[in-house]
């Protein structure tokens, strides 16, 4: 492996803009770092300001710029948006007076910009399917009161609805945007810094020495490496580019199918947004939604992700029977020396954080920035413990645009989330859907978890994992709770179903990515995809039939028992997906694989 070049990430080319983005980068991140130990600071002063520091990212400084005409409307969309937000920021104390009902037309014009920028941040972004769900579901909070029956609202003067949504705690700058800004941020941060050094190449040797020498050993190498490097980063895309671009060669070098080691990528590094500690954001969104504390949601995500990359390796050692794939060459094993400093990049802040969340009983914000410190600090080293500023600059710098860019697609995603949350709060349209999916199930559980899951496909399909959790767990997390289904069950299983689309066709984007690297047909990396990733359909429905399996920080025992028990029936059912065999013996490992799962649940 190469050291990591000493060059920041790609950017304007006029070195003035270039100076400008940088600056900027760092201005994002030190406010970010900054709110961890500011105290108590008004919402609508820190919240207007996040979005004040992602704005140059969104608009200005995207990874793909515009050019000619399009740059020009970027910079009036910049200062239009600058300005909206400055005017918030600076008449908090008399915007609060109003109690959120809009006076002038000056608060109006504000009110629009507001959310048409968040509309076109979210276009920009994550493409049309998000803005276009938010701008139907703000038509209807305008102009519901016409449509008949339960389906219409009461009807909401514009004014107040408006106002609601912009210069209130109730839309725009609500508490998803609080997360985004006071917490999420931070372990964006934390991610890019670590990711900016030898942290990578530490996962990877890990990864490398501990599964390298098994059957299939490069393929558990991706498995291991995209579990490692996913708790981190959070996303599917991003993994499959980094972990991918060393695995993938690796892969086809040693004969592997081509179809197989795209699947393998895919899957593997689809689990980076289920594993803790970070899980894409979606943890720290849980803790506001459900009003609950960090460590319970990693004790609750941590058996069924672990079972997921079980469901995963054990696939991947079955294709190994298969198709007799061998270990990886002694060459390139590394040597228990190099692995051991390696470790250390990724170690010391993981060791850090957890640490500080789970022996000082610090705010996981608190802890992330005091891990980010510490990541920081080893940017000035290589591989061999040999200290350089220039390094250390460049790693920085990078880092720094990286935080700055992954803040803004966060942040702009829930942003446009908060106008749907927001109107869903007013109309009462949640609680109508939530009747609704309950009289199309019949009152069924397993109905309504099965309306809920395609939904969450299908809204999954086409934006950001965290975005398909926000938007589903606020229409149809209600209806799970009424029928019996505890909360933190109810928003597992939601945020699980929301990530099928990243290897389920038609939409796949994982898969995509990875059938891109290795040159081979994505339907069959899709299919491959489907059978080694068959825990992502399976688990969340089996910690319904098993809710023990959730509850390791309350029953240890018994949540281990049903991780075990699960692991059974997922090997099973992995057996009659991938080993050739006569129709009926599949059969019955299948048939054994489901009753082992959901029959005497825990």
């Amino acid at each position: 492996m190469q050291d990591t070049p000493l060059t920041p990430r790609p950017g304007p080319a006029h070195p003035a803009l270039h100076a400008l983005m940088l600056a900027l980068a760092f201005a994002s991140v030190a406010y970010h770092l900054w709110l961890v130990t500011a105290g108590l600071i008004p919402n609508l002063t820190s919240r207007p300001l996040h979005i004040i520091s992602v704005l140059p990212f969104v608009f200005l400084f995207a990874a793909r710029p515009a050019h000619g005409w399009r740059r020009g409307l970027d910079l009036v969309l910049l200062f239009a948006g600058l300005a909206a937000c400055g005017y918030i920021l600076f008449n908090q104390e008399m915007l609060d007076a109003q109690y959120g009902r809009l006076r002038g037309p000056l608060q109006h014009a504000v009110a629009w910009l507001l959310i048409l920028l968040a509309l076109e941040m979210a276009r920009r972004q994550v493409k049309l399917a998000m803005p276009t769900a938010a701008a139907l579901t703000l038509l209807y909070g305008l102009f519901g009161q016409h449509l008949p029956g339960e389906l219409g609202h009461g009807g909401i003067p514009l004014a107040s609805f408006l106002g609601t949504l912009t210069i209130t705690e109730g839309g725009l700058w609500g508490s998803l945007t609080g997360v985004s800004a006071e917490i999420v941020a931070v372990f964006v941060i934390l991610g890019a810094v670590i990711g900016a050094g030898e942290g990578g190449k530490g996962f990877m040797a890990a990864s490398v020495a501990l599964a390298g020498r098994l059957r299939a050993g490069a393929a558990k190498v991706s498995v291991l490496s995209s579990a490692l490097f996913g708790s981190i980063s959070g996303s599917a895309s991003a993994n499959v580019a980094s972990t991918g671009a060393i695995t993938l060669p690796t892969m086809k070098r040693l004969g592997y199918p081509p179809a197989f080691a795209g699947a393998v990528e895919a899957v593997a590094s689809s689990g980076g947004q289920i594993m803790p500690p970070v899980m894409g954001a979606g943890a720290f969104i849980m803790v506001e939604l459900l009003r609950t504390t960090y460590g319970t949601i990693l004790m609750a995500a941590l058996l069924p992700a672990v079972l997921y990359f079980w469901g995963v390796w054990a696939g991947c050692d079955l294709y190994g029977r298969r198709y007799g794939l061998e270990p990886m060459k002694a060459e390139e094993i590394p040597p228990f020396a190099r692995v051991v400093r390696l470790v250390l990049f990724f170690l010391v802040p993981f060791a850090t954080l957890l640490g500080l969340l789970f022996l000082s009983g610090t705010t996981p914000q608190y802890a992330g920035g005091v891990a980010t410190g510490a990541a920081a600090l080893l940017l000035l080293f290589d591989e061999r413990l040999r200290p350089s500023l220039a390094r250390w600059r460049h790693r920085l710098a990078n880092a720094a645009i990286d935080s700055a860019r992954q803040i803004a697609t966060i942040a702009s995603i829930i942003l446009c989330a908060g106008l749907i949350i927001g109107v869903l709060n007013m109309t009462g349209l949640g609680v109508k859907i939530t009747s609704l999916i309950i009289g199309l199930s019949g009152g069924n559980l397993w109905g309504a978890l099965l309306l809920t899951g395609l939904a969450c496909l299908i809204l999954g399909m086409e934006v950001p994992t965290t975005a398909a959790y926000v938007i589903c767990v606020a229409v149809a997390g209600p209806a799970l709770i009424e029928l019996g289904v505890d909360p933190l069950q109810a928003h597992l299983f939601i945020f699980w179903f929301a990530l099928l689309s990243t290897i389920t066709p038609p939409v796949c984007g994982a898969v995509f990515i990875a059938a891109g690297m290795v040159d081979a047909p994505w339907l069959r990396v899709a299919w491959h995809a489907i059978t080694l990733g068959i825990g992502l359909y399976l688990i969340p429905l089996a910690f319904m039939a098993n809710p023990a399996l959730i509850a390791l920080e309350s029953a240890p025992l018994l949540a281990l028992l049903a991780g075990a028990k699960i692991g059974l029936g997922i090997w099973l059912v992995s057996r009659a997906l991938i080993l050739p065999a006569p129709l009926a013996r599949r059969a019955l490992h299948l048939a054994g694989g489901l009753a082992v799962i959901f029959v005497g649940g825990f």
